[in-house]
């Protein structure tokens, strides 16, 4: 008897450590693709940089997708907007 009980507290323990709601201590971020010395100017004119960060429906994709860093996502989405107005997108 004590030793199926013990066995269901080691069960119960493991599975509190696989918890989904317990934060990562690991979690690795991304570097920003359009910052950096050999990083591509974002420009409205620059089609085959801009189509790599549009949908197939034509939506810009969010920064959590593509690990653009804030500033840059704002620029980016910007030249975006005016490639459209222009029609060159």
């Amino acid at each position: 008897m004590k030793n199926r009980k013990n066995q269901k507290k080691n069960r119960q323990n493991s599975f509190t450590k696989l918890s989904v709601f317990q934060p990562q201590k690991f979690r690795f971020k991304k570097k920003c693709p359009l910052s950096g010395k050999d990083a591509p100017k974002v420009d409205y004119k620059n089609i085959k940089l801009l189509k790599k960060y549009i949908s197939e429906n034509g939506k810009i994709l969010p920064s959590r997708i593509t690990s653009v860093s804030q500033k840059k996502q704002r620029e980016l989405s910007l030249s975006i907007k005016r490639a459209r107005n222009l029609a060159l997108v």
